[in-house]
């Protein structure tokens, strides 16, 4: 079983949240996935990437966020990384509502958890934060064969 795997390497800025989007998009529709699993994905990678941008980075455009996304017909897993200042919390960060900006809903987590099959954050402060979702596919989606 052969994987795809993709790494998109951008400067942190709002704009580069919709180029990830897109790509997300893109990978969903060659895997044959409905347009709901579509824009859920869509809604998971805005989620991870906004969070490296506006928590991680503290909107700093100097920096830069790396998405990988490696999939094959069995499962999709999107990586989100960023090298900021960390999550101190991760379990406290994770819960519903919770943002350490009062401006956010803090739903980030909430969407990915509820969205993909797998969520893993690995942060340590000051070094970054990684973002692992996966998601199971269709075991025998003849488009991957």
């Amino acid at each position: 079983m052969k994987n795809n795997f993709l790494t998109l390497t951008f400067s942190s800025i709002a704009e580069n949240v919709s180029i990830s989007r897109m790509l997300i998009a893109s990978i969903g529709a060659q895997l044959d996935l409905s347009l709901n699993d579509i824009e859920e994905l869509k809604v998971v990678v805005s989620e991870a990437v906004s969070n490296a941008i506006i928590h991680g980075y503290q909107n700093n455009p100097e920096k830069n966020v790396t998405l990988e996304i490696e999939y094959n017909p069995e499962k999709l897993q999107i990586t989100v990384r960023d090298e900021g200042c960390g999550i101190s919390d991760v379990e406290q960060a994770m819960q519903p509502a919770y943002s350490t900006d009062p401006e956010r809903m803090g739903l980030g987590f909430v969407f990915m958890q509820s969205f993909m099959d797998e969520l893993k954050v690995d942060s340590v402060l000051d070094q970054g934060t990684t973002v692992t979702m996966v998601k199971t596919l269709h075991k025998n989606n003849p488009s991957l064969n």
